[in-house]
């Protein structure tokens, strides 16, 4: 049930005006039973001194593309009533022409541009007005009974009005309604959302609660869990076998809905969700339509409900469904699209942004881990929403066309436009080995300047964590994950990408960056030594490209690898032959790997560095002192040793190998592959021509 947020101590320091709309809007949002995921809009009426000093009545509403649990001062818009208030007594104003009037109605035009709904607030002759789509009054309003079940909650206190996509005639329809019932105390839009108001925020913010809750209270009356959804048809699998059935099919489904643009998956398996999958009407209830307008761009009008048993045995004929489930969806989105669409439409990507599965939960897609997030989200509305729904009745849903005209809406589509702009590595995943390193934790940071998601494979886990929390902090949250993982090991490699596979659905980058170096003259390398570096550096690489390999095959669009070599991959480093040669190993078995992966879209390549020991771990060891010994120079002179050495006469950095690392894994290396690219500074002895 829902309870109000509302702090008054807190509120009273912020003495109303814009900050209490802000902190009003913050605690509805902040409640997603109250409203959506960037859905809703709030408004406050007040005096204000305009550029000549003059008192000018200005309404500041939520603008265009914002959310109202994050947003600030600056994302709510301040037009003025004088201008708006003449706009009743017009009978009908295009969506075009609305607004275009509304921005000259605005007293900053640094403001955003104001919400479709503004008039909605604007025409109602109250301060304070909030519109919400609490999962209890859409329970209500698409119930097909709801108009009379309504009057049976609020009595003669409200005003039902059809469903009409917002706008100018909608906004006048609420406002007549309202005059015409001098006793209403709240709107009911149909297969839509709430509207409240009050003299005081606190006050309207209380009515939002308090409708809410008398709708709550009258559906949970009426609400048999035994029943719900039609009753239990398939009942979960257990929670480890869920998350490694997850793991195992996300890769294909990922592969199945990139066809057009990459998307990042995530898992959910909610007790909500596995009650609706296993649900005996789930099938057929979930192909009824969008339980809310708002969730449209993000969940389309329908989810994909997988017809599976479950049968954690039964992995390989899940794929298979999946497979052909995922074409077919795509084809009736485009048919669909076909159907409805009108002059210069773009069609979205087909895919389903929902994918809902019996036994195992839900699969979200997305441009990004943040989007792919918000379709889940939303989809949780609309399970409590057609939970209440059926409860009342029947669950129903806007037609056809009318999802298509909101789903293409170009003002809707307006805030989508809002985000910001795709970058080279947008929608791809890059999984670093030796992520907690100099060159492994910088290599992170470019990718992600660039908009990768990123998991940091180390067995330093505790590093990895604090460099993925850093990148979160500044890019968002969990664009960096780490786990920890011995390259050596071949039961942690495969775990590390079924994690991998079940956060953001498979990988499109590998980097291949773990590391060690011993050093010892060539009759003093024990077997030991040796060992130790062909399994880091030889095997351990092998291991790494191998599942990725896999990995990317299921995915079947295409991939990259970048291995980290050395100076020492071309150049027989003195008293360093185990490290030598497990080095010349990496770079022959990534042109061997190269050579496979060519006919699956696989680039391969490798990069040869020298002597990086900003933010090394290997050069804080024992090898600092090994290789000063070996020239007969003290370690601090290290540095200054190299530098020298080369033909540049430069010292280089992580941030370079990163420089490098993000050449060969763009779009600019498109066409090489088996390729080593030396960021040494000239070292002639390691040219590799």
């Amino acid at each position: 049930m829902v309870q109000s947020l509302w702090d008054s101590t807190k509120a009273s320091e912020l003495q109303g005006g814009l900050n209490e709309l802000v902190y009003r809007s913050n605690i509805i949002g902040a409640d997603r039973r109250v409203c959506n995921w960037g859905g809703g809009n709030t408004s406050s009426k007040t005096t204000v001194k305009d550029f000549r000093g003059r008192d000018v009545e200005v309404m500041y509403v939520k603008g265009s593309g914002s959310d109202l649990a994050s947003m600030k001062a600056g994302n709510f818009t301040g037009l003025r009533m004088d201008d708006i208030r003449p706009l009743f007594e017009k009978g009908e104003m295009p969506d075009e022409e609305m607004v275009a009037y509304l921005v000259n109605c605005m007293i900053d035009s640094k403001h955003p541009r104001a919400s479709i709904e503004t008039l909605l607030h604007a025409f109602l002759p109250f301060k304070h007005v909030d519109h919400t789509h609490p999962d209890a009054i859409i329970s209500l309003c698409c119930a097909h009974n709801g108009k009379e079940l309504a009057q049976e909650i609020f009595g003669d206190r409200f005003v039902w009005v059809p469903y009409i996509r917002p706008g100018f005639t909608l906004s006048k329809m609420i406002a007549q309604g309202v005059l015409d019932n001098p006793k209403a105390e709240l709107v009911l839009m149909e297969k839509h959302g709430l509207v409240t108001w009050g003299d005081t925020s606190e006050a309207c913010y209380a009515q939002t609660i308090a409708v809410i809750s008398e709708a709550e209270a009258f559906i949970e009356a009426r609400v048999n869990e035994a029943k719900l959804f039609g009753g239990v048809k398939h009942e979960a699998l257990a929670a480890d076998v869920r998350k490694s059935i997850a793991s195992q099919i996300m890769p294909t489904i990922r592969g199945a809905v990139s066809d057009a643009k990459k998307m990042i998956l995530t898992f959910d398996d909610e007790a909500d969700v596995l009650q609706f999958v296993g649900g005996e009407n789930a099938p057929n209830l979930s192909q009824v339509g969008a339980a809310c307008p708002d969730h449209l761009v993000h969940t389309k009008v329908v989810p994909l409900f997988v017809h599976w048993s479950p049968d954690a045995n039964d992995i390989e004929g899940l794929k298979s469904i999946l497979k052909e489930s995922i074409a077919a969806y795509k084809q009736q989105y485009q048919e669909y699209f076909e159907r409805n669409k009108h002059e210069g439409d773009v069609m979205f990507e087909a895919a389903p942004r929902v994918i809902l599965i019996p036994g195992v939960g839900m699969i979200n897609t997305g441009k990004s881990w943040a989007m792919s997030k918000v379709s889940g989200a939303l989809y949780h509305r609309a399970i409590a929403v057609m939970r209440g729904a059926t409860a009342l009745g029947d669950f129903v849903s806007l037609s056809e066309n009318e999802s298509y005209n909101v789903e293409y809406w170009p003002l809707e589509l307006y805030k989508l436009s809002l985000a910001p702009a795709e970058t080279e590595f947008s929608r791809k995943v890059a999984f670093i080995t030796g992520g907690a390193g100099g060159i492994g934790s910088e290599t992170a940071r470019r990718l992600v300047s660039e908009g990768a998601h990123v998991v940091l494979a180390d067995l330093n886990l505790e590093g990895a964590q604090k460099v993925a929390a850093e990148i979160n902090e500044k890019f968002g949250e969990n664009r960096a994950i780490a786990v920890k993982m011995d390259v050596t090991s071949e039961e942690a490699v495969i775990a590390a990408y079924a994690e991998t596979a079940l956060a953001f659905g498979g990988v499109d980058i590998i980097v291949n960056n773990a590391g060690l170096a011993t050093s010892s003259p060539f009759d003093e390398t024990s077997l030991k030594e040796w060992n130790l570096n062909i399994n880091v550096l030889g095997t351990g690489y092998f291991l790494v490209a191998r599942e990725a390999f896999k990995l990317m095959k299921t995915q079947g669009v295409g991939g990259n690898m970048v291995f980290i070599g050395s100076k020492n991959s071309i150049y027989a480093g003195k008293s360093a032959s185990a490290y030598s040669a497990a080095k010349a190993l990496e770079a022959h078995l990534a042109r061997c790997i190269a050579a496979e992966g060519g006919e699956f879209g696989i680039r391969v390549n490798t990069i040869l560095p020298d002597a990086i020991l900003q933010g090394s771990a290997i050069w804080n060891g024992s090898w600092r002192n090994e290789r000063a010994a070996a020239y007969g120079i003290e370690p601090d002179q290290l540095e200054e040793y190299y530098r020298k050495r080369t033909t540049l006469l430069v010292n280089i950095y992580p941030r370079d190998i990163a420089e490098g690392i993000a050449f060969f894994a763009s779009s600019k290396a498109d066409k090489t592959t088996g390729c080593m690219l030396t960021i040494d500074g000239g070292v002639p002895a390691a040219f590799t021509r």
